[in-house]
């Protein structure tokens, strides 16, 4: 469909008659990630755009293509087209997508559901410090490199599977779901497009052992006003737990349900669970 005049491709489960739940997709993943998840959400029509620079969805040139702005604008169509508000399910880049909608345009959305994914103002907070979440984010100006597309890429894209695989269990990243992840990263342009989003972020990493003095996120410019839930896999090394502190201070209607056994990427490794507290939290808190 277009978005804004722009070609953006739809990932559609579930009955299209059901009432839409709309699901956006991080790094270095694509709309049909959410796939296992949306197979235990019959009740639900789940619907996962390849957000811009990814997939086979628009992939302008340019770094200033992919500030935030722009990102919220093709989300912000979406849901106007699909009739808000809509509840919003996020992970990782797609969580500061949903963000970043909530704070702007809470409108749009119903109830904002993340999964592995920060709040801007706790996670800055996080990379001034200097310590372990500077740490565990050294690799993203690793990202912003100019010469990371050719490291990433070599070797079908052996680099970005091991990204993906830093400490963490990537079981689920094999046979034909690692064949449909490299065609879309071979796509033209759409490797660079999705470091895009990494060197568009405003966000600034400390490095370890160095903290920086900046300001907090005024919690009037963050605060998320509506009904939010955090779902969260606790053995994730990409996103430490303290990024969590502090969130209530944004989002006064905060629920956040924690999986031992899960890491980063609970959706492929726990997507039962996380459907179920998906739709027990939305059908506690929207009308149907």
């Amino acid at each position: 469909m277009e978005l804004n005049g722009r070609p953006f491709h739809l990932h559609r489960w579930g009955d299209p008659a059901a009432p839409p739940l709309l699901m956006l997709h991080g790094f270095p993943e694509y709309g049909g990630a959410w796939a296992e998840v949306a197979a235990h959400l019959p009740g639900w029509q789940c619907i996962a755009p390849d957000q811009r620079g990814y997939g086979q969805s628009w992939t302008p040139d340019g770094v200033e293509a992919y500030r935030a702005k722009h990102l919220v604008a093709d989300m912000a169509a979406l849901i106007e087209a699909l009739g808000a508000p809509v509840p919003v399910v996020a992970h990782d880049w797609g969580a500061a997508v949903g963000y970043a909608l909530a704070m702007r345009r809470p409108e749009l959305i119903s109830a904002l559901i993340v999964v592995n994914g920060v709040h801007p103002g706790p996670f800055q907070r996080e990379l001034a410090k200097g310590g372990a979440q500077s740490q565990a984010s050294a690799y993203i100006d690793y990202l912003r490199d100019p010469g990371s597309e050719a490291r990433l890429s070599a070797d079908g894209f052996e680099g970005l599977r091991r990204l993906f695989a830093a400490k963490m269990d990537m079981r689920w990243l094999s046979g034909p779901v690692l064949d449909a992840y490299r065609r879309e990263w071979a796509r033209p342009g759409r490797l660079t497009g999705m470091l895009n989003w990494y060197r568009a972020s405003p966000l600034v990493v400390a490095r370890p052992g160095q903290p920086m003095a900046l300001p907090p996120l005024p919690v009037a410019v963050g605060r998320v006003p509506l009904p939010h839930l955090v779902i969260w896999g606790e053995r994730d090394t990409a996103l430490l737990p303290a990024c969590l502190d502090g969130l209530e201070a944004y989002c006064p209607d905060l629920t956040i349900r924690r999986i031992k056994e899960a890491d980063h990427w609970i959706c492929h490794q726990e997507p039962a669970q996380v459907a179920a507290l998906i739709d027990e939290y939305l059908t506690f808190r929207l009308p149907r």
